[in-house]
């Protein structure tokens, strides 16, 4: 049997198609189960089996805002249910003061809520990814969220275990 170079470059491209193929099909195989659920007020929202997701905050219909505004949100939420990850984490009460994490102030609480962050839970429930994800946008507060270990003091916060917040950071609100 004589191959010609075209020949075995054809078969090498085939056996790299079939390789990803199998890794893609193997990657979605592992892939969290995302179901589809509504909210109290009928609007819809993902959620994983390993982590309830909140409903995505409502959106104010701005002025001027066009097709291209309309997509970007559009892929965004497509993106985030394909490689499944929350794109959206909306509140889901009334804020809590950010201000009582210890080494965070106002202008810290601005830049989280500029991000979307306005409630302990947000903060607690964040994976390593997530809050590397974050870290990267608070822009000048940068490294705080490890620094100041924000994610752990929201956790206890948003779990009302003041004793051991206390033991751990210092008196809440002094």
């Amino acid at each position: 049997m004589n191959f010609d170079t075209t020949t075995i470059i054809l078969i090498v491209v085939v056996l790299i198609g079939i390789a990803i193929m199998v890794l893609g099909i193997r990657a979605q195989r592992n892939a969290p189960k995302v179901e589809r659920r509504t909210d109290e007020s009928g609007d819809p929202y993902v959620a994983s089996r390993e982590r309830p997701y909140m409903a995505p905050p409502p959106r104010a219909p701005s002025q001027g805002a066009g097709v291209a505004d309309e997509v970007a949100t559009a892929a965004t939420d497509v993106a985030g249910e394909v490689l499944g990850v929350d794109v959206h984490r909306g509140p889901a009460g009334p804020a809590d003061d950010l201000r009582q994490l210890k080494g965070v102030g106002p202008k810290f609480v601005a830049r989280l809520n500029e991000l979307g962050i306005t409630r302990f839970d947000q903060l607690a429930g964040l994976n390593a990814n997530e809050v590397a994800h974050l870290d990267e946008r608070m822009g000048p507060f940068q490294g705080r969220l490890s620094k100041d270990r924000v994610i752990e003091q929201a956790d206890l916060l948003a779990r009302r275990d003041i004793e051991t917040f206390e033991e751990r950071f210092g008196k809440l609100g002094g």
